[in-house]
């Protein structure tokens, strides 16, 4: 398996979501939660793949996922993407969340993962990616 943490980290990919977390994503102690963070990873992933794939696409896995930092509520989150690899009809994105803390001004990166997304057509059924 590739180790994609860095000494000195910096984003890898293109920027491809920005969001802030509000208080409704937050548990009681302000931090927000685990599945919300993965499900706008998701998002951002898709976007992504939806753009390689020129069409529709699924998630299939989650590949490596730790949290490194907590999130508080108003903290402005970024989600870069980086592709890895193409398949026949898969694709694998490396998403990587990173944190610009508001109080501090300090930018974190929060959370890494792999995505693996297929290509699928209007039955749902998967389909080849055609490279362009």
């Amino acid at each position: 398996m590739i180790d994609y943490e860095q000494e000195d980290p910096i984003p890898q990919g293109t920027l491809a979501l920005q969001i802030t977390a509000l208080p409704r994503e937050t548990n009681g102690f302000g931090d927000i939660y685990g599945g919300w963070l993965v499900s706008q990873m998701d998002l951002a992933g898709t976007a992504s793949a939806n753009r390689l794939a020129a069409g529709r696409v699924a998630t299939v896995s989650i590949d490596r996922m730790a949290f490194m930092v907590p999130v508080a509520v108003g903290a402005q989150l970024s989600f870069y993407t980086q592709l890895l690899e193409v398949g026949r009809s898969s694709v694998r994105i490396l998403v990587e969340v990173w944190s610009d803390d508001p109080l501090s001004a300090e930018r974190r990166k929060v959370t890494e993962a792999v995505f693996v997304f297929v290509a699928i057509d209007a039955s749902g059924r998967t389909r080849p990616i055609l490279r362009r």
